[in-house]
């Protein structure tokens, strides 16, 4: 699974998504999670309502997820349009994957009564 984390430095989910000027990628196969690259974009921390340019950016990389601290509501609408999903944590970047993906595969369980 590739996804994305708003992450100064690349260990910790730290960042607002309309603020994220550094991105990393990882890659998680049910094992290990690889940090892949750290991108730096131009997003200007005065300026609200630049989750265009990373949205755009999640798409030209096909990333589907993305680890965020906090996310606006346009922001928000703007990442649902573009099929991308947003979990919204702090801390441990490893911790927040891991609780995250327990959540999918207890999600996937069917409910037994």
């Amino acid at each position: 699974m590739k996804f994305a984390v708003a992450s100064s430095d690349g260990e910790n989910i730290d960042l607002h998504f309309g603020k994220a000027s550094s991105i990393c990628i990882f890659d998680y196969d049910d094992e290990d999670i690889e940090l892949l690259d750290k991108y730096e974009l131009d997003i200007d921390e005065d300026k609200h309502h630049q989750g265009s340019i990373i949205v755009n950016f999640l798409n030209n990389h096909n990333i589907k997820t993305i680890f965020v601290l906090q996310i606006g509501f346009k922001s928000k609408i703007k990442v649902d349009d573009a099929g991308i999903k947003v979990v919204v944590d702090e801390g441990s970047i490893k911790e927040a994957v891991l609780k995250y993906v327990n959540h999918l595969k207890f999600m996937e369980k069917p409910i037994e009564f």
